[in-house]
This record gives structure tokens, C-alpha cells and sequence, in this order.
């Protein structure tokens, strides 16, 4: 059971350690992260991550580091994995939803991968599993909008990016799971959008949880070229 969902972006600059000199920008990024993550352990301590890597995969009780992100700073999913030797591979999702419990003290975190091309059918399938699971969890959602806007873009900017991710934005804030299934795979993969599949996953399990649900604080910030979306939605208590 889903006790409360967090949406977070997953960039690498998150971590101090990888951001050189004190960056405002990232900053402020970092500082939203931290705090969505704080309503998230308010409610949950146990928490089920979901993010895009390149094949299905379920991650759990692992030690990682972001060594090759530029610093060696050592994460870990649980408490069981303090004596496990750090994987410098472990996925950049993984790698964020272990920092993200470090820095506000969540028991533990396992991490459900699914591929970024995972089409819409198939994200909301593997919604409706993880939403039918027993326990109680807090749901994290992991993945950055477009990285195409303006003149920090990687790559070329890209004139869809800003109604790509405006919709994106309104989706969270209205908890509008129809609007998230009908984001467009193909046009978020031309956009670098790495989110829309754990996105539609999510749609997925809130649409198979049944309940209805509130938004209680989103916003999107771009000060990179990036989209990166932050939302919490909660379950409405009769």
C-alpha cells in the first residue's frame, strides 16, 4: 500500500561533493530535494524508488557510490548494506534514492528500475503490481523532464520542450493521471525526458490504489536546460 508519493529529479549536482564551488542553483535544487524527501519520511520510513535505467531491474540492501560521477561519495539502501563494498555502478536512480535516505534518515529504500522505452501499457502494468503490494511504503519517484530548453540545453533546443514540460507540471499539481498516460513516449525520448516511464508507472499505482489523491506541494525548476519536477501527492482522508 502507498502511503505517500514524492516525485524528485535524479541530477548528479544533488550532491555537494560533485557540484564545484557553491552553485545557487543547485542549491536551491538540492535544498527542494531535501525537503520533498523529509515529507516523504514523515509518513514512510520504508520506501519503494522508482526510476529508468536500461533493463528491469529491482535493487535493494546495496551500497553505491557516485565515484563516477566525479567524488567518491558513498550511499547506502539500508542498514544492512554498511559493510558491502560500494558499487560504482550502481544506477544513477539508485545512487539518488540512497543519498535522498541518507540525508533524511529513511530506513531503508529498494529500487524498482524499469527501461526508459518502456511503452504506456506496460508502465501502467508494472503500476498496478507495485501498488498491489501488502506493506505500507512511501512511493519515490525518480527522473528528470526535457533537458532541451533554452540556450543551456544539451544538445539543441527544442521549441516542444517548454509544453512538454508545462503539462508535466500541471499534471503533478492537479494529480491528473490521465494527463501523465498520455505524455508521449517517443516525443519524451526525442526530448531526453528520462521521467516519463516512472511517471506513467506512477500513474499507474495511484490510478490501481483507488483512492483519491491531493497534491500538497509541486513546482518545476529549469536553471539548467533540464525540467526537473518536484511533487507530493497524499491519499484524502474521509
Amino acid at each position: 500500500m502507498i502511503s505517500r508519493v514524492a516525485v524528485l529529479p535524479q541530477p548528479p549536482l544533488l550532491v555537494p561533493e560533485l557540484v564545484g564551488g557553491e552553485d545557487s542553483d543547485a542549491a536551491a535544487v538540492r535544498m527542494t530535494a531535501v525537503a520533498v524527501g523529509m515529507d516523504l519520511a514523515q509518513v514512510a520510513s520504508t520506501w519503494l524508488a522508482v526510476g529508468a535505467g536500461e533493463r528491469a531491474e529491482r535493487i535493494e540492501n546495496a551500497a553505491g557510490t557516485f565515484r563516477g560521477f566525479g567524488a567518491d561519495v558513498r550511499v547506502e539502501l539500508g542498514p544492512g548494506a554498511a559493510e558491502r563494498v560500494a558499487d560504482v555502478d550502481l544506477p544513477l536512480a539508485a545512487l539518488v534514492a540512497g543519498w535522498l535516505r541518507g540525508q533524511v534518515g529513511a530506513a531503508e529504500v529498494a529500487v524498482e528500475l524499469v527501461p526508459a522505452v518502456l511503452p504506456t501499457a506496460a508502465c501502467v502494468a508494472e503500476g498496478r503490481r507495485l501498488a498491489a503490494g501488502g506493506e505500507p511504503v512511501g512511493l519515490l519517484v525518480l527522473g528528470d523532464g526535457s533537458h532541451r530548453h533554452g540556450e543551456k540545453a544539451i544538445g539543441r533546443p527544442d521549441a516542444r520542450a517548454g509544453s512538454f514540460d508545462e503539462s508535466v507540471a500541471a499534471a503533478f499539481a492537479q494529480v491528473d493521471l490521465d494527463a501523465l498516460l498520455a505524455l508521449d513516449p517517443a516525443e519524451a525520448d526525442e526530448l531526453g525526458a528520462v521521467g516519463r516511464a516512472p511517471w506513467q508507472v506512477l500513474a499507474g499505482a495511484v490510478r490501481a490504489d483507488g483512492r483519491s489523491w491531493r497534491c500538497v506541494r509541486s513546482s518545476v525548476q529549469l536553471p539548467f536546460g533540464v525540467a526537473y519536477h518536484f511533487a507530493v501527492w497524499e491519499p484524502v482522508v474521509a
